[in-house]
């Protein structure tokens, strides 16, 4: 008998509960996506049928992160969850701090508010959307420092959320250190493809950040996913635990937002964690202003133990092997079938490059957004556009940002689909990859003032 090189793996959970999900025809989706202006994100869910539009809050709870929740304590005031959650944060992150909130954006607001004032400049590894608004209604800019490679899609580099250190000192002699309230610094990078950045990168920004007393916030969002790569991928670090990994990579920083709707498992809540007791005592007052009493920041007690239990599932080895190892399997596939991606594969999700699948549409036809749609009208399989809508427009110029990334994120919730769904959204692509010739770009007929990928209008163009 002649053994196979390669052994199968499978989930490392099994299923226990299922949802029901519609099966719908061409025709209804074609009436679906029209009367959604093709905005995937104005879809109705009950009309898609494997949705990968984003893993924020998407995942699926664990037995435990349930049972957890029957423990709630609903008190108003010191509720006995924040404080199991409090622990959790200091256990596996190392941050002195916590302060709850309904999401990360409020995280966000609450840190860009407190730090940032007019006329400030933020360097960071590659904008994220609702981070870089923060920054800018608080008067600052954004500047990127990300490595060139990581505008690259084909670049194989393995770390392309590195900083480039030569970007980020010229920037602070050009601005001055006075004029930079901090270093945004996320892992496992969104916009460039679910990108890690290195621990050695991380460390050199740290140096060069400690010369000029600039403090780093870190975006934590996916920060097990990158150090589960650092584990695979830097040298020196096959050997450590995911969870040392990220307890390093936090201790390079000097405070977080977080999303906990992405790595922490569960489907609402973030924080801002800092070790500053000034911006600390700051972010406590202002959030009993936008969100709630600072025990609880918008959160239910129950979602606040949900959240301390997946932080600590977040990390365990099993888990997040699969988790990456379901993207790894949809972007192998969709590679070994030629299919243009951003290489190499990233934490969350398959990011398609639109702007080689659909060369014919320029970015004023928006090829990602356009793209998107299709996936959708081929098998009710939902995406994300990660181009020029999302990039937004120039605040001084009013016109597009063109970024040199022009995506359709494929992402993927955690513990929640099969690699059997894996196969029929690689099937779903090829399908509109080999039709790609024949697609028709779209003009924008409604945008919103703020984040328009979320809510802007589009039709079909002539």
């Amino acid at each position: 008998m002649n053994t196979p090189k390669r052994r199968s793996w499978a989930e490392p959970y099994k299923i226990k509960m299922v949802e029901p999900v519609k099966m719908t025809t061409r025709k209804d989706r074609e009436k679906a996506i029209s009367e959604a202006g093709y905005n995937t994100f104005l879809l109705r869910s009950g009309d898609v049928y494997i949705d990968l539009l984003t893993d924020s809050g998407t995942s699926a709870m664990s037995d435990r992160q349930w049972a957890g929740m029957m423990l709630g304590d609903e008190a108003y005031a010191g509720s006995r969850n924040y404080y199991n959650l409090e622990d959790a944060v200091r256990q596996f992150y190392g941050y002195k701090y916590l302060v709850p909130t309904h999401q990360g954006r409020a995280a966000e607001h609450l840190i860009s508010k407190i730090m940032i004032s007019d006329g400030d400049v933020i360097p960071g590894n590659m904008y994220f959307t609702t981070t870089r608004l923060h920054q800018e209604l608080a008067g600052g800019t954004f500047a990127d420092v990300i490595i060139d490679e990581a505008h690259d899609p084909e670049n194989e580099h393995p770390f392309k959320g590195n900083v480039d250190l030569q970007k980020l000192e010229d920037l602070i002699k050009k601005h001055g250190p006075d004029r930079m309230p901090y270093v945004s610094i996320a892992t496992a990078v969104n916009m460039a493809g679910g990108q890690p950045i290195s621990l050695e990168n991380l460390q050199q920004v740290r140096e060069l950040t400690a010369e000029y007393d600039i403090p780093i916030i870190h975006d934590m969002t996916r920060v097990a996913e990158n150090a589960y790569f650092i584990k695979k991928k830097e040298p020196g670090y096959a050997d450590k635990s995911v969870a040392a990994i990220v307890r390093q990579i936090c201790d390079l920083t000097d405070g977080a937002t977080m999303s906990a709707k992405k790595d922490a498992l569960v489907n609402i809540g973030g924080f801002l964690a800092v070790n500053d007791r000034e911006v600390f005592e700051e972010a406590r007052n202002l959030v009993v202003v936008y969100e709630g009493l600072h025990t609880y920041g918008g959160l239910a007690g129950r979602d606040m133990e949900a959240m301390a239990l997946g932080i600590e599932e977040s990390v365990q080895e099993d888990h997040i092997r699969a988790r990456i190892g379901q993207v790894q399997y949809l972007g192998d596939k969709l590679i070994g079938w030629g299919i243009p991606v951003v290489r190499p594969i990233g934490s969350h999700g398959v990011f398609l490059d639109a702007r080689k699948i659909l060369p014919h549409l320029s970015q004023d036809q928006f090829p990602a957004q356009t793209l998107a749609a299709e996936l959708y009208l081929d098998a009710g399989v939902r995406a994300m556009e990660r181009g020029v809508v999302s990039a937004g427009r120039n605040t001084e110029t009013g016109e597009h940002n063109y970024p040199d990334l022009e995506l359709v994120r494929l992402t993927i919730p955690r513990r929640v689909y099969t690699q059997a769904h894996m196969d029929v959204v690689a099937e779903s692509v090829a399908e509109v990859f080999a039709n790609r010739e024949k697609i028709s770009g779209l003009n924008m007929i409604y945008e919103p003032k703020y984040l328009r990928f979320f809510q802007a209008r589009f039709e079909r163009a002539d």
